[in-house]
């Protein structure tokens, strides 16, 4: 059995063949994020016909947008202004007649990792997206939930301090606070310097709170990072843990284990999983 796994991102797109759970090949071509509607899906069409093999039994679709993964169809894609309302699902399935799935990002990331990455073994697992915002997907018993209109998982919109946990709680904190980039204070962090190690510190502490609205909403075995800010996991995690600790039942304190995902395509296994998940 052959699945396609393909990762529409805003400037390039990554298509994946998973054969028995394994990638065994991998293309990508860079889109012109300005063309029409039509010229961006004949340069995915021309990316992904050579990939296809004869034994294909699906497709997973993996988009940075609002997606109703019920109809397939994406809404105002990152960084492809063209892309309004997109029907997804159904053209795929029309050019390669087999079933295709589409889901947003952050749900790829959860299946990918439930059913390739860390989460293998478990059956309550988020997938919890630390980057240039904060978003999750979750895996409820052994399966995707997206919710009624596909929305669950944005714990990064609950609101926090004077703002959301977003705010405070990924990339957007080291320039809303701090006036920086994450990418300068890991640099420094890694040269040792103090004030780099306390704002990863502060970062942490909020990064803790969110982890307990998690907890209480999910109540996962564990949590799988990714996202680029999750690389500097070691510089945060201890001051994230230090506020888990004060979580009210201590009991989910002593079980919950947080991992980094470890998966490096996990964005094309991500979308590949869709259709693991759906026949599931």
């Amino acid at each position: 059995m052959s699945v396609l796994g393909i990762d529409l991102g805003g400037t390039n797109v990554r298509a994946g063949l998973v054969r028995k759970g394994r990638l065994v090949r991998v293309e990508a071509v860079s889109i012109g994020s300005q063309g029409s509607q039509g010229e961006i899906l004949k340069q995915i069409y021309q990316l992904v016909d050579p990939v296809v093999p004869s034994d294909l039994e699906g497709i997973g679709v993996g988009v940075p947008s609002v997606v109703d993964a019920k109809t397939g169809i994406v809404y105002d894609v990152t960084n492809i202004p063209s892309w309004k309302k997109v029907p997804v699902k159904s053209l795929l399935q029309r050019r390669y007649g087999v079933p295709t799935y589409v889901n947003n990002d952050a749900n790829c990331f959860a299946a990918g990792e439930k059913y390739y990455g860390k989460g293998k073994k478990y059956n309550h697992l988020v997938g919890l997206i630390v980057g240039t915002g904060l978003g999750a997907g979750i895996i409820a018993n052994g399966k995707l939930y997206s919710g009624a209109n596909f929305g669950a998982g944005e714990f990064g919109m609950l609101p926090y301090k004077d703002h959301n946990f977003e705010y405070y709680c990924s990339g957007q904190f080291f320039g809303n606070v701090h006036q920086t980039s994450g990418e300068e204070l890991f640099q420094r962090a890694g040269d040792g310097n103090r004030r780099a190690l306390e704002i990863f510190s502060e970062f942490g502490t909020h990064l803790g709170e969110a982890v307990k609205a998690v907890l209480y909403a999910a109540d996962p075995e564990i949590i799988i990072m990714g996202g680029s800010v999750s690389r500097s996991f070691w510089y945060f995690q201890e001051a994230m843990w230090k506020a888990i600790k004060h979580f009210a039942y201590s009991i989910t304190v002593e079980k919950i284990k947080i991992e980094v995902s470890e998966r490096q395509p996990i964005a094309i296994l991500g979308a590949a999983a869709l259709y693991q998940d759906a026949m599931k």
